[in-house]
């Protein structure tokens, strides 16, 4: 298991942990309160844990070694996996917003207690940081399922912060509790949509940025010395693996070999430097006379 994958792993066990530790403790606070927004609370940090579950299983299997017949490997399980999370989400978000209405219909109000205050206190400080957690992983590994459970951790907190909002309301609105479990719901379907807007632009396919564009120019330069006129890019991510074509434009005097190894020195280059497996056509440059 290489170092990227361990941290996919690490990430995920510590999750699951922590989030089956807040939701018992979350869920008793709801009971004991009859809220309907700290119960569903609860159960959005226990959908926490499944995320984190479909992040180690996406690891796995984004870490399997590519064949014959997935010759690009499996890297692209990190995508799918993040469409489990948005789906898991989606479903949390769904029965927010039926378990509040029921209760708006039916004239319900939560009894708030200091149990309640202190619960939701720190739900706010521990899924914040298991937040930047998951976003520190993500930026070190790249892989979108950590974005995703991040994204998990923040609407919780965020849900949470609500949440505690209402304590303070609830004695001057009966309609808090209810009214604060459907603007959780619609913070819920928000981050589903975010995160099935990256997750789709990646399967799909990106142009590659300017930012990357610049370094492979300087890159270039560095090595050859010159302006080889760099075009026509096309970048592929699977996920664990990206691979890259572009042209380059090289004297038309210039034989086969000397290109070759020109084309083959760039390509080590930016293997190298930037993890990524890059193929370049060649075409004849002809200066203007």
């Amino acid at each position: 298991m290489n170092q990227r994958d361990k941290i996919g792993y690490q990430q995920g066990i510590v999750s699951i942990i922590v989030n089956i530790l807040l939701f018992i403790l979350k869920y008793w606070a709801g009971i004991v309160s009859g809220s309907i927004a700290i119960i569903a609370d609860a159960w959005h940090t226990l959908s926490d844990s499944l995320s984190s579950v479909i992040v180690i299983g996406g690891v796995k299997l984004a870490s399997k070694k590519p064949t014959k017949k997935h010759p690009f490997g499996y890297g692209r399980w990190e995508q799918i996996a993040a469409f489990f999370i948005a789906f898991l989400l989606a479903i949390v978000a769904y029965e927010f917003i039926r378990e509040s209405i029921v209760k708006l219909q039916s004239d319900e109000s939560a009894t708030y207690g200091i149990i309640a205050i202190v619960v939701t206190i720190i739900s706010i400080i521990v899924k914040e940081a298991l937040a930047q957690y998951s976003f520190r992983t993500y930026r070190k590994t790249q892989n979108p399922t950590l974005k995703a459970d991040g994204w998990h951790h923040r609407s919780d907190a965020l849900s949470s912060l609500v949440v505690l909002i209402g304590i303070f309301l609830g004695k001057y609105f009966w309609w808090i509790d209810g009214a604060l479990g459907i603007v959780i719901s619609m913070m819920l379907f928000y981050a589903v949509y975010e995160i099935l807007r990256e997750t789709i632009a990646k399967l799909l396919g990106e142009k590659p940025t300017d930012g990357l564009l610049e370094k492979i120019r300087l890159m270039i330069l560095e090595s050859e010395g010159k302006d080889l006129i760099p075009h026509h890019f096309h970048i592929h991510n699977y996920g664990t693996h990206t691979e890259l074509t572009f042209h380059i434009k090289l004297d038309e005097k210039i034989n086969i070999r000397d290109g070759h190894e020109i084309a083959s020195r760039i390509e080590k280059k930016i293997r190298e430097k930037m993890n990524i497996e890059a193929t370049i056509h060649i075409e004849p440059y002809v200066p203007r006379t």
